[in-house]
Parts: structure tokens; C-alpha cells; sequence
């Protein structure tokens, strides 16, 4: 089959069949790309069916060629580096076919998760500076003095679509600007009013596209689940969130 019958067909498939009776008119409708001649038999799943080469995509031969994989992937993590994200704080999120929609792009709440799974990770290597593993999964399981999200606003860039690989990465700012302000590579080193807030942004990175893909700057709120109330945390906390950063905790500045 050429690729201007698989995309003819494609295009024929999107007047969605209502039975499957329809379906088979289809098959047997000689002027349908969908069409069966007598005798011959479609593939039983789609496992069965080899595209021909000109139509796979740039993206596919990419992760399929480790070297040329793993060159991106080195790549990207720079670019990460480079707009001040912590290197072992960064999220590798592989994108699944089913993370798309109808559109054929990576659908837009799916992000929500790909950037929570980067802050987790962002907290685990937060609790490991605090006290090891054990702090870890303190905080990671709300026990004792942790942290709760109170909003995010994520700013969309780029569609993305399978196969891709995401870079995501989390880092603090100090700003007194509404969060959905901030640009992912802010530098404003004013403090927020309240002390019991804390302001992160993060930033994903598209391995194929070597593009950034997508920012969130998020809320969250330091919380004692002991006393169940939020809290202020010790200078200990500050010190081990900006330390990476090569900033001070007290003003942020380097």
C-alpha cells in the first residue's frame, strides 16, 4: 500500500462508522481505500501491518538509532542545565501512545502528571539533602513537615506527539509576581510575603524536537501534618532548597 492510500484511508476512516455493517460496505465498495478484493485478507491486528519506509516518521527513526538517541538526550539535558535546572533533578518522561487525544498530540492534562512526576522528583532529591533517604520518603509521603500544591499554570508551546521523550525539571524563585508571571528562567530576587509559600517553575524539553515544549509555575505550601496547619520551615529547609542553585537562601542572590 503507498502512502497516498494510507493516508486516503486515513482520511476515510474519520467519517467514523456507526455498525459494522457499514463497515463491511466498505470493504467490499471497490472505490473505498478500503477495499478487499475477493480472495485477499486484511491484517488481523495492526502488529501485522509494516508501513513502508518512506512513511515512517523522523521522530520513530530517531528513538529506534540509540546513538542518535542518546546524543539528543545529552543535548537536551544541557539546554536544562543551561537554564539553571539541578542535572540529577531532571525527569526523564517517556510519552506513551495513549497520552494523546483525538488530535493526535500528547493531550493537554496529561502535563499535569508529567510535571508532578518531576516535582516528586524534585522532593525526593530535597529530602535526600535534608536527611537522607529516610527525610525522603517523609516528604514524598506527607510525614511531619512537607509540602502541598495549592495551583499551577502551565503555558503550552509546542504540540507533542509519539514517540517522544520529555526532559522536566524543577527549580525554585523568589518573586512577589502572581506565579503564572514568571518566566521559566526568572531570576527576580525578591522574596514571596508569606513564608509559608514556596514558588517553583519547570520547564519540559522535547527530546526530538530539541525544543522547549511546555512551562508550569506552581504554588506550593509548606505543611506540618502533625499539627495539620501550615508552617514556616526552618532555615535548614532554605538552605537545602537553594544550595544547588548556588543562591542564598535569605535573599537569593549569588
Amino acid at each position: 500500500m503507498s502512502v497516498l492510500r494510507t493516508l486516503s484511508s486515513a482520511k476515510f476512516c474519520q467519517k467514523r462508522y456507526n455498525s459494522i455493517k457499514t463497515l463491511q460496505t466498505a470493504f467490499r465498495d471497490p472505490t473505498s481505500p478500503l477495499y478487499l478484493a475477493p480472495g485477499t485478507k486484511g491484517p488481523a491486528s495492526p502488529d501485522e501491518y509494516e508501513l513502508p519506509p518512506e512513511s515512517i516518521s523522523e521522530s520513530s527513526s530517531v528513538l529506534s538509532n540509540a546513538p542518535a538517541f542518546d546524543q539528543l538526550l545529552a543535548q537536551g539535558l544541557t539546554k536544562l542545565v543551561q537554564g539553571g535546572f539541578h542535572h540529577p533533578t531532571i525527569w526523564e518522561q517517556p510519552v506513551a501512545w495513549g497520552d494523546q487525544d483525538s488530535f493526535q498530540h500528547v493531550n493537554n492534562v496529561q502535563y499535569v502528571r508529567y510535571f508532578e512526576s518531576s516535582r516528586i522528583r524534585w522532593m525526593i532529591h530535597l529530602g535526600n539533602r535534608l536527611g537522607g533517604p529516610a527525610k525522603a520518603e517523609a516528604l514524598r509521603k506527607g510525614k511531619g513537615i512537607s509540602l502541598i500544591i495549592k495551583s499551577l499554570n502551565i503555558n503550552y508551546r509546542r504540540p507533542v506527539t509519539y514517540p517522544d521523550t520529555l526532559l522536566i525539571s524543577h527549580k525554585p524563585v523568589l518573586s512577589t509576581q502572581p506565579t503564572h508571571l514568571l518566566d521559566s528562567n526568572s531570576n527576580n530576587t525578591q522574596p514571596p510575603s508569606d513564608p509559608t509559600v514556596l514558588l517553583l517553575t519547570s520547564s519540559a524539553f522535547s527530546v526530538t524536537q530539541q525544543a522547549f515544549v511546555a512551562h508550569c509555575h506552581e504554588t506550593l505550601v509548606w505543611y506540618d501534618y502533625e499539627k495539620l496547619r501550615k508552617c514556616v520551615p526552618g532555615e535548614e529547609y532554605r538552605t537545602a532548597i537553594w544550595e544547588p542553585y548556588g543562591q542564598e537562601a535569605s535573599t537569593g542572590k549569588e
